[in-house]
């Protein structure tokens, strides 16, 4: 086969130029017209390339859902809300949206308005066509959390098309004004979304308003969502006057829990608020913790264990018992006792430690690490691993945790913990009654803000109360005073 000269010259030549902007009505109606059968989001990309600017699409509530180039949001959102006072832009109403187009300086207006014309009628028939599938959509979302709460993940993940998540994190928010939020929440979290592609699973459970927003097993390296789920939240709680609780982050296998705890953290919430369980904020030791330290850590720590290992260790440290844990794994208690015998001879620890259970919830709470761990590491003696925080800041952030609770108070929940939160044994080991260790549990809830139901919670204060335990912080140092339930500690 031979090659002629012109030939090779044009291989050399490079691919050949792009062809110009097509620059009639109906060619850019056409252009258009493909763009919104791909995705909302490819939609607005084109509006803004032919009118040589930017364009965005807003939602009252969501914000930004859609915009070209990203940067183009903010002021999108601004002009929505103020359209008077940005005459230069073209807003215009979409449905219970706004379309903000942008035009390049030597776009003539005729097309500018044509262009916004033809984006807005296209929006407009993508809008009907998502009011067509709503009530499908909605009571598939409804079966899927049904399921979740129930505790068949494997079944709501496989009404949900084979979804990849792995974990979610459940919201429940409660008001008089549930079914109007809902379907506020339901349009902005919908907004540009494919059909099928479910992220956030939004629904009606009595008189609550459900939310569980699916991710991979660190919601920071999971996929974008089309809006993020706690912002989204926090704006529809405080519009609509609800009171709200967020769960950690859980395996799907332990919404059930998760379910639990966001209950538990709406009911102590104030009207307009969304609360999170843990609450710990800017104390929690992922926001304490180097993030590519403690990602490293954790990758050596867990190096041992399989996925289906760690899935068992992450389901019986959140359940807190081998008991608890079997219906989330849908094995035998039998099977879950005989898996963790397993694990612990791998990590050459000893799980019943409350010290080695705190270590390894943060481990497996931990980021995920960029590269793999090159060998196993022992779980550290000390409550925080030196090698993330240094002995002074340890004890300098353990006691700006606990600094709210005076000495009796922080050794009442120092031995709690160590019983894994259990309140008999705590209770007989500080020669207290159950009653007053309870009212203390309370009080120190209290003063701390916190959910101490959480297990995530309960495992960095116990981390905590060991980094900056004195040898006077013990139950037999504890005040005493007579009473039938104060009384000296057991022989």
């Amino acid at each position: 086969m031979t090659t002629s000269r012109a030939g090779r010259a044009q291989d050399r030549a490079g691919p050949a130029p792009a062809s110009p902007v097509e620059n009639t009505p109906y060619q850019w109606a056409r252009r258009l017209t493909r763009a919104a059968g791909r995705s909302g989001a490819a939609l607005i990309t084109e509006a803004a390339v032919l009118a040589d600017g930017w364009a965005a699409l807003v939602n009252p509530v969501a914000g930004a859902v859609h915009s070209h180039p990203h940067t183009a949001g903010p002021a999108a959102v601004r002009a929505a809300a103020h359209p008077r006072a940005h005459p230069h832009l073209t807003v215009q109403q979409v449905a219970e949206a706004v379309l903000v187009l942008g035009p390049g300086k030597a776009t003539p207006a005729p097309r500018t308005a044509l262009i916004a014309q033809i984006t807005v009628d296209l929006l407009l028939v993508r809008a009907r066509q998502a009011d067509e599938t709503r009530g499908a959509e909605q009571r598939l979302h409804s079966a899927a959390l049904h399921l979740l709460r129930r505790g068949h993940h494997r079944l709501a993940t496989d009404v949900l098309g084979g979804s990849t998540a792995t974990h979610a994190t459940v919201y429940r928010l409660a008001g008089s004004d549930v079914p109007t939020a809902h379907q506020a929440l339901w349009r902005a979290a919908r907004s540009g979304v494919p059909l099928g592609d479910v992220r956030m699973l939004v629904g009606l459970d009595g008189a609550e308003l459900v939310v569980a927003a699916l991710h991979g097993a660190n919601p920071r390296g999971a996929q974008e969502e089309p809006a993020p789920a706690l912002p989204l939240l926090a704006r529809i709680a405080e519009r609509h006057q609800l009171t709200g609780g967020a769960a950690d982050p859980a395996p799907l296998d332990m919404i059930p829990t998760a379910w639990d705890e966001a209950g538990a953290a709406r009911n102590g919430a104030a009207v307009g608020s969304l609360v999170p369980a843990a609450g710990l904020g800017a104390h929690g030791l992922l926001r304490v913790l180097p993030t590519d330290r403690l990602a490293a850590w954790s990758a050596a720590v867990l190096q041992p264990l399989d996925r289906e290992q760690r899935r068992t260790l992450e389901t019986w440290l959140r359940a807190g018992s081998a008991q608890a844990a079997a219906p989330a794994l849908d094995v035998s208690e039998g099977t879950v006792r005989s898996r963790l015998r397993g694990i612990g001879a791998l990590l050459a620890a000893e799980l019943d430690g409350p010290t080695v259970q705190a270590q390894l919830l943060l481990a497996l709470r931990a980021p995920a690490p960029t590269e793999p761990a090159a060998s196993s590491v022992r779980l550290p003696a000390s409550p925080l691993p030196p090698e993330l925080l240094g002995s002074d800041r340890a004890e300098s952030w353990a006691a700006t945790l606990l600094a709210p609770l005076d000495p009796r108070l922080r050794t009442a929940l120092r031995c709690w913990l160590g019983q894994r939160g259990r309140t008999a044994p705590a209770a007989a080991e500080l020669g207290l009654h159950r009653t007053t260790l309870t009212a203390w549990l309370d009080k120190c809830g209290r003063l701390l803000s916190l959910d101490l139901s959480s297990a995530t919670v309960r495992a960095e204060l116990h981390l905590a109360a060991e980094t900056i335990a004195a040898p006077g912080d013990s139950p037999t140092a504890l005040p005493r005073r007579g009473g039938r339930t104060y009384r000296g500690p057991r022989e």
